[in-house]
């Protein structure tokens, strides 16, 4: 765990993990800091995905929220995650694996769609980055990307 990223957690009220957790340590370090909602990547092990799901479903200040590891791009969703789209309708969707922040609205819906991309050293990405934002009464606000500085 790089502890320039528990700085940026040491606040918030939850941390969310998009998946590719890679060890339990991890998830144990962030559950010391906030209460931690997580599923698991592609990359976990039988541990991760034992301790955690491959779908969360929940809501936090009249927000909810849907997090799945592989979820695509904006509106272009495997039919696997439009099931689950269509049956809770989530106003936020939370997913990983591309390791590419991405923010953006899913065309033709309320929906906001945010990957955080990857805080981790492991991966193709380039720079390590999550993302923090406040939520109240439904509602984001003061969207922050963390940059955290090259893999």
């Amino acid at each position: 765990m790089d502890e320039r990223i528990l700085v940026h957690l040491k606040d918030l009220d939850q941390i969310w993990h998009a998946g590719d957790i890679g060890d339990l340590k991890v998830t144990d370090q962030l559950a010391e800091v906030a209460d931690l909602k997580a599923v698991y990547g592609n990359i976990d092990d039988h541990q991760v995905r034992a301790t955690f799901p491959l779908d969360l479903h929940f809501e936090i200040e009249g927000l909810k929220v849907y997090m799945t590891h592989i979820a695509g791009r904006p509106g272009k969703y495997p039919e696997r995650v439009w099931k689950q789209v269509r049956a809770e309708k989530p106003g936020l969707i939370v997913c990983g694996h591309s390791h590419i922040c991405l923010v953006g609205k899913v065309p033709g819906t309320d929906m906001l769609h945010i990957n955080p991309g990857a805080a981790g050293r492991h991966g193709f990405h380039q720079k390590r980055t999550l993302i923090r934002m406040h939520v109240d009464q439904g509602l984001i606000s003061n969207l922050e990307v963390v940059e955290l500085g090259p893999r």
